[in-house]
């Protein structure tokens, strides 16, 4: 395993880190291929039932490392491979892992690094936080999901002015937009709330929670025939699990419910 993501685990819970500090967690080819292959390795870890995504340092993620890019397109390269390889894969795992995924966006999130925070169900981020949608300012497009997670977000309009004028939103302008689902008063609790909050979702109906996901997944994208019969698998899926006869039985008895994922 590399040293450029760092994966912890407590309990149901494990916390990977972008770990390029020096780099402000650019993403090179060795944590773009690290952060890939954990995320194959956890989509079927039954044992893992949240995921938190953070940065290590002062800031979340800022993309692409440029510096890398540019001893690429130094050799005459122009085809932006790694889109194929590395980003559209780690956005594919990242948006359908069924267990929840919470980003610890502590400081700047820019680039890939924006996409990729977009792409979890919950972003918890401080003061310092900052999103920047980069693309253009190098002249690209988006990537990494962004032409999707963003505009579900924040609607068409604001996703293209934000990917059009590429400049920064602050903490609080992010939380108004729904760019962050919580906004903490201290940068230093930012990790711990998202872990925090992480335990608290892998505590509970994780099953059910992979199909509300795949559920809003088809929903949004499908007809309303579409989200019928994803909802009707979905239920009777989730009808047959422990956890939904154990609920039952504990609100009959007016007990609080044990879930244990199965």
């Amino acid at each position: 395993m590399t040293d450029s993501l760092l994966v912890d685990r407590t309990d149901a819970v494990v916390t990977l880190t972008l770990n390029r500090p020096e780099a402000m967690n650019a993403f090179d080819v060795d944590l773009k291929e690290a952060l890939r292959d954990t995320l194959a390795q956890l989509e079927v870890d039954k044992s893992v039932r949240a995921v938190v995504l953070a940065g290590a340092g002062k800031a979340f993620c800022v993309g692409q490392d440029l510096r890398e890019h540019a001893g690429v397109l130094a050799s005459g390269s122009t085809d932006l491979d790694t889109v194929r390889a590395h980003y559209n894969p780690i956005a594919q795992r990242l948006a359908s892992l069924p267990k929840p995924v919470i980003a610890a966006v502590r400081g700047t999130a820019a680039g890939a690094g924006a996409s990729l925070a977009l792409l979890a169900d919950f972003r918890i981020g401080g003061p310092k936080t900052t999103f920047l949608m980069a693309f253009a300012n190098v002249g690209l497009a988006g990537d990494s999901g962004i032409s999707w997670s963003l505009p579900h977000i924040v609607g068409r309009a604001r996703a293209l002015e934000l990917l059009l004028l590429a400049q920064p939103v602050k903490a609080q302008q992010c939380y108004e937009y729904g760019l962050l689902t919580q906004l903490v008063e201290d940068d230093e609790q930012v990790l711990p709330a998202a872990q925090e909050f992480a335990a608290r979702l892998a505590a509970g109906p994780t099953v059910a929670y992979a199909a509300i996901k795949r559920e809003l997944s088809i929903g949004t994208a499908g007809s309303l025939s579409d989200a019928l019969a994803a909802e009707a698998q979905a239920q009777a899926i989730c009808g047959a699990t422990n956890d939904h006869k154990n609920a039952v039985s504990s609100f009959v008895a007016k007990e609080k419910p044990v879930f244990e994922g199965r």
